[in-house]
Parts: C-alpha cells; structure tokens; sequence
C-alpha cells in the first residue's frame, strides 16, 4: 500500500518457561509428538503454497499538479519564480500470487503496481525477476503481471462462493517490507460491500492480521487453495486491528481471464438505476424477501429495456443466486462477459417472473441517445425519476452510474448529482444534455446539485 520506511527499533520480549520436572531451558521446546500422535500444525500445507507467494517492488512517477500561473513564462520571471519539478518519483511494496506457472501469470493488487515504470518479483527462493504488466483493473483494484523463470510454483484456486464465516484462513505477504510472513485467523463475514475501497465490491472480511505491504498476498484455506487476494485493512492507526478484506477468488478469476485476453475488463451493462430493498419498500411493494436490488429507472434501448424490465421491478435473484443489495446486482452483471445471459428473477406487483438479459457494452448499448464526448466517459445519464426527490423541482438529467477512476470520477462527480447546465447552457433533460455536450471540444463547466446543494465542477 505505498512505500514503506522501517525504522531500526528492536522490541525485544523475555518469556520465561516454568516446567516442572523439566530440564535445562536449552532443552525445552513445544514437542512434535505428543501421547504418541503429532502436534497440529500448518507447516506442511506452507511448504506447499509459500513458494507461489512473491513481494512485489515497483517504481515509477506521478505527474505533480501545479498552478496554472507556474506554467507561463512572463509570470515565472516577473516574479522570479523558480522552475517547478513536474513529476515526483514513485516507490512501492506489495505482495502477489503466481495463479499459472506454465505461463509465468502473477496476480496482485491495482494499487501495488499503480503508476510503475518498473516492476521487480522476488520470490520465496531468493530469485528477483523483472515482471511486464498485463493489464489492471481500477474498478476491483485487481492487476495482472508477467514473469519468465524456471521452476515456478502456482497456487490452486478454490471456489469462493463455498466459503463460510467461521471458516480458517491464512494471510501470506510481505508486511511493512519485512519479507514473507503467514498469519491465520478465520472468515469474520462475507460480501461485504459500500466500503468504498473499490468500484465493485463483494469483499471477505477477516481477522487474520494483514498489515501494509500484505497487499496482493494470498489468503488461503487450509487446504493450500488460493480463497482471496489481500487488498485493504480497516484502520485509524494504519495497523492491523483484527479487520482485512480480500478480494475473493471467484471476482478475481473473471477478472484476471479478461486481462489476460484483452488486456483490460470489458465491463457488463445493465442499463437501470438501482436502489436497496429495504423493510419499507418491501412491504409498500407486497414483497416477503427482505434482499433484493429495487430498480428505479430504465434507460430506454439498454440490456434491461430490452428484456422487459420495468421501474419497480425487485431483482431477488441472478442465475439462482440470491441477490442481496444494489451492489451485488451490479456486481454480477458488470464483472460478466459482453454478450453473456444473465437469468434474473423479479418480482412485479406481488408476482414472481423469470426474465433473462444479454450483457451489453455500455458504449455498444443502443441507448435512446449517443454520449459521444470522450470527456463524460465512464459515465451514465438519465431522466430523473419520479422517486427521486428532485423530480418535479430541479430540471436537468441524472448521473445514474460513475466507473471509478475515470475521468468524472476524479472530477468529483458522483452517483445520484443532477446536470442543470454545461458551459452555462441548460440541460433540462437527457436529449437537450446530449445535445450540447455532444458539440463541445475541451474541458466541461458542468453545474451540479447533490442534495440540496449546487457548485460547479469541472472536467478537463
């Protein structure tokens, strides 16, 4: 998660062993065999997977962002101004999993590689190799690189979906630039989701310990298989307190087949507006299940206009899996592959129907009007709809969808904003939107309203 500066301090801890009847200290130690049977122990399975685990140490730059004013000549020697350094260099540490020995595959974190002129693995047996990017994805904080080399070891990768809390698991990484270390603990819960570490969220939560540099590690089961991809800790220290997540298996395996094959993640559309079903809604919908993602607005000539659905729709479940909230529907249609099916079932007024979609791309989708500004990229726009609270009041299109990092992500826009004017002309709504945006080159003034509040925010 960054670069890493040890400090040289040595906490040294006395134990002290009282054993009655023992001998001298220098013989005492935790026995392997005991009443004639040997002590648990996690070793053996280590053996196995450790060699498959590698640190990771980038380095790279970022562009340093300065005042525009710095960037004019006449203003740099009217006031003596001196040259500003336009880029600052980069070093990181991090953790990854070899998943295809054959192929030299490594998975690891997007942050871990994140800006990297240079990426170096080492591996468990002391080799240091260079390592090419395949391709990363943002959106799952999830990246793929390359490595040539003999003798590599892979991990097996179980099915995720299995998982239970309760379940043991063991963290392996690179904490703090240490070297690799193996911590254990169990599955503290599962798909969790709005933590705002990623775009697509489902993650594992656990407790066994996983500190800085642990990211893109491994967490594994006690079988050895590969369960999840280290990727954040919940911390107001930035230490350890008993709560990590990982990316589990299953997301990482759609993932990481899509980088290798196209070098980036074509992303699944759907084509709605999304909302959580909670108690109320549920019951002014006459709906027993308490999960389920409400859909509250359809674009028109979208994957869900076409198959039928309808505003107020209750998607409860996806190819017969139960669907829990908004973010798990957007999960399992955004991280499937264009053109798959997805089979959804609905609940409509009381009744229960089967629908089933094909995945579109959002920028292939048929939408009832083109976005054709490379500026508003990564972005989905509606009518707003009669739920919403500004319908009626405010005139001006919705922000239905923001990918994380794209542009208009890093511009601040968001979810939910409402568009009332672009370069200080009306967009009233979405066919008056596209038309101006449409016709414009350059960076966008783009007036905004979140809430009750309005401001202007521009995407360059």
């Amino acid at each position: 998660m960054g670069s890493h500066k040890l400090s040289r301090v040595v906490s040294a801890v006395c134990v002290a062993l009282v054993v009655a009847g023992a001998g001298p200290m220098s013989q005492a130690a935790l026995p392997r065999v005991q009443a004639g049977q040997e002590m648990p122990s996690l070793a053996p399975m280590l053996d196995r997977v450790t060699p498959a685990v590698v640190n990771i140490a980038t380095e790279g730059h970022v562009e340093i962002r300065t005042n525009p004013l710095f960037n004019d000549p006449f203003f740099r020697r009217f006031f003596n101004a001196p040259d500003q350094p336009r880029r600052r260099k980069t070093q990181s540490l991090g953790s990854g999993v070899i998943i295809d020995a054959k192929r030299g595959l490594v998975v690891t974190n997007n942050h871990v590689i994140a800006n990297a002129d240079q990426i170096t693995v080492k591996l468990r047996d002391g080799r240091t190799l260079k390592a090419k990017l395949v391709g990363s994805d943002p959106d799952t904080d999830v990246a793929v690189v390359k490595i040539s080399g003999k003798r590599l070891t892979a991990v097996p990768l179980a099915d995720s979906d299995k998982l239970r809390v309760g379940d043991y698991v063991v963290a392996i990484g690179n904490p703090f630039g240490l070297g690799q270390t193996v911590t254990s603990g169990i599955i503290s819960a599962l798909a969790r989701s709005g933590l705002g570490i990623t775009g697509y969220e489902d993650l594992i939560q656990t407790d066994a310990s996983i500190n800085p540099g642990n990211s893109g590690g491994a967490l594994v089961n006690l079988r050895g298989e590969l369960v999840g991809i280290n990727t954040a800790i919940f911390s107001q220290s930035g230490g350890n307190i008993g709560i990590g997540f990982a990316i589990p298996t299953n997301m990482v395996r759609q993932i990481t087949d899509q980088l290798v094959e196209h070098g980036e993640v074509r992303r699944g559309f759907l084509g709605a507006q999304l909302q959580d079903l909670d108690p109320d809604l549920a019951g002014a919908f006459g709906i027993a299940s308490r999960h389920g993602a409400v859909l509250v607005n359809i674009i028109e000539g979208s994957p869900a206009h076409q198959a039928g659905l309808q505003p107020g729709d209750v998607v409860i479940a996806a190819n017969d899996k139960p669907v829990t909230n908004a973010a798990d529907l957007r999960n399992q249609v955004g991280l499937k592959r264009i053109g798959e099916k997805v089979k959804l079932k609905v609940m409509r007024e009381g009744s229960e129907k089967t629908v089933t979609i094909t995945v579109a791309e959002r920028d292939t989708a048929e939408l009832a009007g083109e976005l054709r500004n490379p500026r508003l990229a990564g972005a989905t726009f509606g009518e707003i709809p009669e739920q919403s609270r500004a319908y009626g009041r405010i005139q001006g299109v919705m922000v239905y969808e923001v990918e994380r990092g794209s542009r208009v992500g890093r511009a601040g826009l968001r979810e939910g904003d409402i568009i009332t004017s672009v370069n200080r002309r009306p967009t009233r709504d979405l066919d008056e939107f596209l038309n101006v945006v449409n016709r414009l080159n350059g960076e966008l003034l783009v007036r905004v309203f979140r809430g009750n509040q309005g401001a202007f925010m521009v995407i360059k």
